[in-house]
Parts: C-alpha cells; sequence; structure tokens
C-alpha cells in the first residue's frame, strides 16, 4: 500500500518514506507513528492508540509520545509550529492533516496491522540491553580487533542470562558513532539498556573502559575501567567479560525496582512486580521475605508462563523454611521444590531455576542430592556466582575444605558486591575449620557475621570458630548476638540447616556451641 502526500510516498508494505523517488531516513518509530496517522488521516488518533501501535501497549510518559511526535514531525519538514502534516489536538490526540491519496481506499489500522507490515522492534517487558562494538583509540596490528572481540563476547555470554534480552550482533553493530545517542539506540532497538566501550592501546599498554546506561533515562548506572598489557590480552578481555556480568546481575535489577516504584501498582507488569520482589528478597529477615513473596506470587498471577518468578517463590519458601519463619518448616520445603520444579518446566535452561532446585534438596538433609542441578546452573551460565556459591556450601557440608574454597573464592571474584556475599565468606570459615586453620577461620567467620544480611545462623558460626579458636571473649559476643536476634535459636536448629555429613565435624561443632551456651533444641 502506498500514501502519497506531496512531496512524500510513504510505502508501509516496503517500510519506506521517499521524498520524490528519494529513500528518506526515518527512525523505526516515528515510522510507526506516521504510518498510523496516514493509514487513519480521515479522522483524529488518541494517545492511547499510539501507545498500543507505536510501544505496543507498555506504559509510557506523556514525554515520550511527544518525542516520537516531534521526530515525526522533523523527518517530513514539520514542526509543532506550522503543523503542515500533522496536527495536535490539544488533550485527545493526533491527526494527519496533509492532503494524501492512496492506490486502494483507506482503512482503520490495528496495531497487529502496523507490526507485521513495519518490522519495528517489538519491546519484550523484560529488561533489554544492546550491547554497540567498542571505539579504538591508538593501533596495534595484532590486537585491534579487540574492540569488536569483547562485545561480540558479551553478547554470546549475556544471552545465557534468561531474564535478560540481548539484541544481536547483527544490529547492535550497526551502530559505530563515536558517541551514540541513546534515544536513537531505545527506538530503533526497542532496549532499555545499552553497553559501550572504549578500548585504548598505546605500545604495551590496554585499557577498556565500559559504561552502562538506561536509554530511557540517559543515566549512567554503572561504569569500570580495567587495564593490563597486551600479553595479557585474553585474560583482560576475560575480567571484562566476567566483571561486566556481575554488574548486569547487581545493577539492573536495582535499577528497574527503582523504576517500578515510580509506577502506580495497579499499573506494574510482572517484571516490574518482580523486580520490586528481589529488593525485598535478599534482606534476609522475615517480613521483608514475605513482601517478596507476595510480589513473586503476583508476578506469576499476572504472566503464569513467567518462569523465573517461579524459581523466585522457591526461593523465598527455602528461606521461610531454612531460617524457621514459620512453624511448619515441612511445608515450604516442598513449595521450594514445587516452585523450583515449575520454573524448568517452563524455562529448563535458566540457571537460577536449576540453582533453586539443587538448593531445595537441602533442606531435606540431602545437599548433595542437589549438585547436579547446582553443577548444570554452573554450566548453563559459567559467571553465575551464586552456582558456585552454593556448590562450596555443598562441598563444606561434605567436609571436602579445599574444593570448596576454590568454588567459594570463585563465586566472591564474580560477584564482589554478591547479596550472598555474608554467606560466602561464613563457607569460607567453615572451609578453613576443616583445614584445621583457625586464624583464617576465625577472620572468614567474623567478616561474614558482620557483613550486610547476615542472619542468626551466620552468627552461630562465628561463635563456635572463635570458640574452637580459644577467642573465648569474642565467641560469647556473638552467641549473645545469636540468642538477642532469634531467642529460639538452639543447636538442633543449627544442624536442621547445616547437615554436616561427618560425624566427628559434628561433635566437635556441637561441644562448641554448647559451650557458648545455645541451647539443645
Amino acid at each position: 500500500m502506498r500514501y502519497r502526500f506531496d512531496p512524500f510516498t510513504l510505502d508501509v508494505d516496503r517500510g519506506l518514506l521517499l521524498e520524490v523517488d528519494r529513500d528518506m531516513a526515518i527512525e523505526p518509530r516515528a515510522f510507526a507513528l506516521l504510518s498510523l496517522l496516514v493509514m487513519n488521516h480521515d479522522r483524529m488518533v488518541t494517545k492511547d492508540e499510539i501507545v498500543e501501535t507505536v510501544w505496543h501497549g507498555r506504559i509510557v510518559s506523556d514525554a515520550a509520545i511527544a518525542t516520537v511526535i516531534k521526530t515525526t514531525r522533523k523527518a517530513l519538514g514539520d514542526d509543532g509550529a506550522t503543523q503542515k502534516f500533522i496536527s495536535t489536538i490539544r488533550g485527545r490526540g493526533v491527526r494527519f492533516v496533509g492532503s494524501v491519496t492512496t492506490s486502494v481506499p483507506a482503512r482503520v489500522l490495528g496495531p497487529g496491522d502496523i507490526a507485521a507490515a513495519i518490522d519495528i522492534p517489538t519491546q519484550s517487558k523484560r529488561p533489554s540491553i544492546a550491547i554497540l562494538p567498542f571505539r579504538l583509540i591508538g593501533y596495534s596490528q595484532n590486537y585491534s580487533a579487540i574492540a569488536d572481540a569483547i562485545p561480540a563476547e558479551l553478547i554470546s555470554c549475556l544471552s545465557r542470562l534468561r531474564w535478560l534480552t540481548v539484541v544481536s550482533r547483527g544490529s547492535t553493530f550497526r551502530f559505530r558513532q563515536e558517541n551514540p545517542d541513546l534515544t536513537v539506540i531505545h527506538d530503533a532497538l526497542g532496549t532499555n539498556y545499552c553497553l559501550t566501550g572504549l578500548v585504548e592501546i598505546f605500545g604495551a599498554v590496554i585499557a577498556v573502559s565500559v559504561e552502562l546506561s538506561d536509554t530511557r533515562s540517559q543515566a549512567v548506572i554503572w561504569s569500570e575501567r580495567f587495564s593490563g598489557t597486551v600479553d595479557d590480552v585474553n585474560q583482560t578481555r576475560n575480567d571484562i567479560v566476567t566483571h561486566v556480568i556481575s554488574a548486569f546481575e547487581l545493577h539492573v535489577p536495582l535499577n528497574e525496582a527503582e523504576r517500578a516504584r515510580l509506577v502506580p501498582p495497579e499499573n506494574l507488569d510482572a517484571w516490574g512486580v518482580y523486580h520490586l520482589g528481589l529488593q525485598h528478597m535478599y534482606r534476609f529477615n522475615r517480613a521483608d521475605n514475605q513482601i517478596a513473596a507476595d510480589y513473586f506470587e503476583r508476578a506469576t498471577t499476572l504472566e503464569p508462563s513467567f518462569a523465573r518468578a517461579y524459581a523466585a517463590r522457591s526461593f523465598t519458601s527455602f528461606q521461610t523454611a531454612f531460617l524457621k519463619y514459620r512453624g511448619n518448616a515441612s511445608a515450604e520445603a516442598d513449595n521450594a521444590r514445587r516452585f523450583a520444579e515449575k520454573c524448568i518446566e517452563l524455562d529448563p535452561v535458566d540457571p537460577f531455576g536449576n540453582f533453586t532446585m539443587g538448593r531445595a534438596h537441602w533442606l531435606r538433609g540431602d545437599p548433595e542430592a542437589g549438585m547436579p542441578w547446582i553443577d548444570r546452573s554452573i554450566e548453563l551460565s559459567p559467571n553465575f556466582a551464586q552456582g558456585f556459591y552454593a556448590h562450596g556450601w555443598a562441598d563444606v557440608m561434605a567436609s571436602r575444605g579445599n574444593k570448596a574454597l576454590r568454588q567459594l573464592e570463585r563465586a566472591i571474584s564474580l560477584s564482589p558486591l554478591d547479596p550472598f556475599l555474608y554467606a560466602m565468606q561464613a563457607a569460607c570459615g567453615l572451609a578453613y575449620l576443616q583445614l584445621q586453620d583457625f586464624e583464617k577461620a576465625a577472620y572468614w567467620a567474623e567478616k561474614g557475621a558482620r557483613a550486610p544480611g547476615a542472619h542468626f545462623l551466620i552468627g552461630a558460626i562465628a561463635a563456635m570458630i572463635l570458640k574452637m579458636k580459644g577467642d573465648d571473649e569474642k565467641a560469647a559476643f556473638w552467641a549473645r548476638t545469636v540468642t538477642e536476634r532469634r531467642p529460639d535459636a538452639s543447636i538442633a536448629t543449627f544442624f536442621d540447616a547445616f547437615p554436616f555429613e561427618d560425624a566427628k565435624m559434628r561433635q566437635s561443632i556441637h561441644d562448641a556451641l554448647t559451650s557458648v551456651g545455645l541451647k539443645e533444641g
């Protein structure tokens, strides 16, 4: 279908705007709006129709609508004062006022028609990102390709994160401008995040700066600089990939939660509700865990096929059973497994789902039975810090101290700001205890107990290890902290949470907990 309005021709079938016979540059969302207006030129088009067609019904601000109208006018050489082609009817909508001729009778166009006629990106409600080719400064005959190699590897690795939509290299590598316009990236690719980078090569030194931005607000939410020598270029590249993925796991959910808080509760979609839940899930207390569980339940109600939200429900059920928030821990243990199974049924390759499935076995006192699921979470996402963390804990329970340390050190290096950091550190203390290194065991146990999020069981680990080390004063301090936080804490509670396999280790721990005054059960 062709629509003519002097001097332009709008070819909807081919996705072209022509001026005489010259192909005009126009952004995808502007083309979508123009198509909607021209094909319905005999009437006013409401803002709701614009949102439904151009943004597929996603919640957007009036400023975003005004921006796309302005961009469309600019493509036609029009403006808000002249309004030669596009007229704004204040408070009601927009109308195309140019004289239009068509080759066949025009008809009212629906959102599905435009989506089929023009191939604009469909924006998923989950977070999405465009990783652009990095800009190169300096020259090295052997290493200049790294400016493309790093983002290409990031696209490959980030595609394994099941909660994130990653635009393919074929689309993102078209944007090689020195200073890409984030608004253009957002409109052209439909992504709400963009990663850019700068590679500097001077002689034997290579430095790479990366910047993660929100394309909607234009705000930088994370940046980092890496440096090394060209001889270590592969290690530098690995470090960049590892840290970028960890930064995504931390900063994107935080940013999404902050944005969700600005949306009226009744307008939140499943992903917005999910990210609000994440902010509460990692606070490790009864009240916040229940708030998180309610958010995740709402997310699965809004979107029954939302696999990761079921994994999150498994996580909150695990936390309730593990920390004895309620009397019926057995029922919550069943829920932890049931929700994990539902996640894997919907999305068998979600690392987080496999992680929660592996941990569900822990609640039955058999961490080893969950190891295949934990291993699979790492296989699916080799930089999944929580997978290494869970593996390290299972190794600790089986008294594999050296192996546990390798797994835990990997987890900490992958995610140094992880919400599980306190538990990673406490587990290192237990691993060093098994190796009879009491100095390091005490150091890591206290480090974990003092970290944000640490619950009463982590304090019990610190009290027990310090008692074994012979530091009675500090042991007593942490024992008091445990009983102040949880008066019902007991040795039985401790071993329910930590099912050590080695009988000798269990006895040593039991004796130390008894000595610091923890009751039997």
